[in-house]
């Protein structure tokens, strides 16, 4: 089967869903599919994190994680409120212990440089008031964030796309895409049913491809490329991280979340405690390193290892020394796409374009992506009007 549409979005994610909503309010007279290789959307990345709004503390000022963080975060929370989306400001404590006060330091002159302007440094005994079971000798306290129901966010977009007449296809995978031979569009081959014995090919052409595919946004872009599709930057590297988390089951011991300082290696924020709308109390994720030969969805395993409980209890301990290791029960796994190099790596919004057609890849979307997805679609859909493919 053979069809065109406008606008072709790869990947219903926590972004590409807050596209779709994004475009189908800006251009109500294009026609906009949806694909997405589940059986419902949201079970990749998006579904598999902290569900942390975060307030924009730790990126680059001017970074794209900077801005689309502090601005998303300011969007959700709005959102939220005005379409009933459950939601809780519980605001998060940055502990630091003995020797780490330049670091505590180091992220609080970060936030103000990006326009973070209310947090509260606080000593051992506020700590305490405000935590009495968390030990620390400094802290943050960040009132802006909180955490959201991601499932719930999501499924709103979905309705609210659908309502301007997005066209959702599940269970189907990207097989190929490639330049038409006219050069005027792309053709994307499209497997319906991928997982199954049933499979069936067809074909869809469009002028604009967002990719959003999260693990094989490199792959589809690297593909693109391949047949001869200009850039208007190199495409990065990047590797799979895998974050492991740990419920902590019965009673929560906190109120509101915990973070230590960051691993100063920047591989992560630390294991950290954060709550869920219910009130339940769970630790992660950790920063486990995937072997090479794992450079597949079909050869991850995201189930948690019970012998990292461990690690997990050592790393609590520091700021939690009444933990109860044998109340750590392995929850669930989720992946980073990192993009790899020295320093401080940014979110990349990669375009291959003619005069006729356009690619937009999100590569490296990982935390805070949950949080910068309002701001992220916004973003891009002011980039597409400057396109116009659509005048």
């Amino acid at each position: 089967m053979n069809f065109e549409v406008d606008i072709c979005i790869v990947g219903a994610g926590v972004c590409g869903l807050a596209i779709a909503r994004q475009l189908s309010q800006l251009l109500p007279g294009t026609s906009i599919a949806l694909i997405e290789q589940a059986d419902s959307v949201g079970q990749g990345t998006s579904s598999r994190n902290s569900e942390v709004i975060h307030a924009g503390l730790y990126y680059a000022p001017d970074s794209l994680k900077a801005r689309f963080c502090i601005a998303g975060r300011d969007l959700l929370y709005e959102y939220c409120r005005q379409y009933q989306v459950p939601v809780r400001q519980i605001g998060k404590l940055i502990v630091a212990q003995s020797g780490e006060e330049e670091a505590l330091n180091r992220i609080a002159e970060n936030a103000r440089a990006s326009g973070v302007v209310n947090l509260q440094s606080l000593n051992a005994s506020q700590i305490a008031s405000r935590e009495p079971l968390v030990r620390a000798d400094a802290g943050l306290w960040s009132p802006s964030t909180g955490i959201i129901d991601s499932h719930e966010f999501m499924g709103s977009l979905l309705g609210q796309a659908q309502a301007n007449g997005l066209m959702l296809a599940l269970a189907t995978r990207l097989g190929d895409v490639r330049p038409r031979d006219s050069g005027k569009g792309l053709e994307l081959e499209l497997i319906s049913n991928w997982h199954r014995v049933s499979a069936e090919t067809s074909q869809v052409s469009c002028r604009l491809m967002v990719n959003c595919a999260g693990l094989g946004a490199l792959a589809i872009a690297e593909r693109l490329h391949q047949s001869g599709f200009a850039s208007n930057q190199a495409l990065p590297s990047i590797k799979w991280v895998k974050g492991n988390y740990f419920t902590y089951q019965g009673r929560s011991p906190f109120s509101h979340l915990i973070y230590p300082v960051p691993d100063p290696t920047g591989n992560g924020l630390g294991i950290h405690a954060t709550l869920d709308m219910a009130g339940s109390c769970r630790f992660g994720p950790d920063v486990e390193q995937l072997a090479p030969y794992i450079n597949s969805e079909e050869r991850l395993d995201l189930s948690v290892n019970a012998s990292r409980r461990e690690l997990f209890a050592e790393q609590i301990r520091r700021y939690f020394p009444a933990l109860d290791e044998s109340r750590l029960v392995p929850d669930y796994a989720g992946i980073r796409t990192r993009i790899t190099g020295s320093g401080f790596q940014d979110f990349q919004l990669v375009e291959q374009k003619t005069e006729d057609c356009a690619a937009i890849h999100l590569l490296g979307i990982e935390s805070p992506g949950l949080t910068a997805s309002l701001a992220l679609a916004k973003h891009l859909a002011e980039r597409v009007s400057q396109l116009e493919l659509f005048n």
